[in-house]
């Protein structure tokens, strides 16, 4: 099979692992060419079919980029409903000894009044020489009997307490549980993008990479082009705040490490992992996932973004980066590349937010 049959062929099978993924989506292949003798040289991949799979590598980091999302929502979710599991099991030890300590004390006022029973009042009251100490003594009964009553009510109002630590530890192991299974799913889904995205790219020469690095760089360059000459710069002025400044200095200093889908560094990040360190060096702590910080921190228009906003991309705000100004952002941008600075329009910008509004 030619050069152009094995790219296409690897379009089509990619394309069937992305339709399985995300129904409804579509890729329609370069034509094959005819099979060449196993002698012929192989025929040069065109630069349309080179932009082919631009755009399908383009739709499979993007999948996995959403997929990450996911998994690292899961996983911030484990770590919580852990902790409460954790919380939740401390409380009930407490109340255990609690009630153990109210059924002991319940116990020695009960023998205490079965101790001072026998005779009715009446009896007592005749035998008494001093009417008055008999009138004490039956006011003490009466309050030792009261006592009995509130620590019969402590008791219980406990043991209810015990019932719903033990019924609220029961619902987090269920969420827990669940949130083991959406990661494990997201896991795979990340790992069947990035594998057809790598299978795609392995059917290229070395030159027909350069090539499609090329096309990459070009259509990031036309999409920051446009961005810049909209005018979007010119209104922008505003400077970073001191904590701003902190979060780009880390961000700075993470340029070069690899992307790693899940991480939070200090060797690796993916997109949201560097922001939200970012910004957590800065002393301000943020959600974890890009959707999450799109839903939670403080919108802002672009003209009034400044050093350290946070920009969010793609309809599903499936990715971030931080935003350095005069246009450039830091970004861990997906498998296979490293936290790199690129123009803040390069790619289709869904909206700004500031983690210190």
């Amino acid at each position: 099979m030619g050069k152009r049959g094995l790219i296409a062929t690897a379009v089509t099978v990619v394309c069937a692992v992305t339709v399985l993924a995300a129904p409804g989506t579509a890729f329609a292949a370069p034509t094959p060419s005819p099979s060449s003798s196993p002698s012929a040289s192989p025929t040069p991949v065109s630069n349309k079919e080179l932009e082919d799979v631009r755009k399908k590598l383009e739709k499979l980091y993007h999948d996995a980029a959403v997929a990450t999302d996911e998994y690292n929502a899961a996983e911030e979710a484990a770590e919580k409903q852990s902790a409460e599991i954790v919380s939740l099991a401390k409380k009930i030890v407490k109340g255990q000894e609690k009630l153990a300590e109210l059924k002991k004390r319940a116990g020695s006022a009960a023998a205490a009044q079965y101790r001072s029973g026998g005779l009715p009042d009446e009896a007592k009251l005749m035998l008494s020489d001093d009417p008055r100490d008999f009138l004490d003594s039956a006011g003490r009964v009466i309050q030792g009997q009261r006592a009995t009553k509130g620590l019969l009510g402590e008791m219980t109002r406990t043991q209810q307490d015990l019932e719903q630590y033990a019924s609220d530890a029961s619902a987090q192991w269920q969420k827990l549980e669940a949130g083991r299974k959406a990661k494990a799913a997201a896991q795979k889904k990340i790992e069947k993008q990035i594998k057809a995205a790598e299978q795609l790219e392995s059917q290229l020469e070395k030159e027909e990479k350069e090539r499609l690095a090329q096309l990459e760089e070009d259509a990031a360059h036309k999409a920051q082009t446009a961005w810049l000459d909209s005018g979007v710069l010119d209104d922008i002025k505003s400077k970073a705040s001191a904590q701003g400044r902190k979060a780009v200095e880390y961000a700075t200093a993470q340029l070069g490490k690899p992307y790693e889908w899940g991480a939070e560094g200090p060797k690796t990040y993916d997109c949201s992992g560097l922001t939200s360190q970012a910004w957590a060096s800065a002393g301000s702590g943020i959600p974890r996932t890009s959707q999450e910080q799109w839903k939670q921190l403080e919108r802002i228009d672009i003209e009034d973004m400044r050093p350290g906003d946070l920009i969010i991309y793609n309809a599903d705000a499936s990715h971030v980066a931080m935003y350095i100004g005069d246009g450039a952002i830091i970004h861990a941008p997906r498998p296979g590349r490293t936290v790199t600075i690129a123009g803040a329009g390069s790619m289709r910008i869904l909206g700004v937010v500031r983690p210190d509004a």
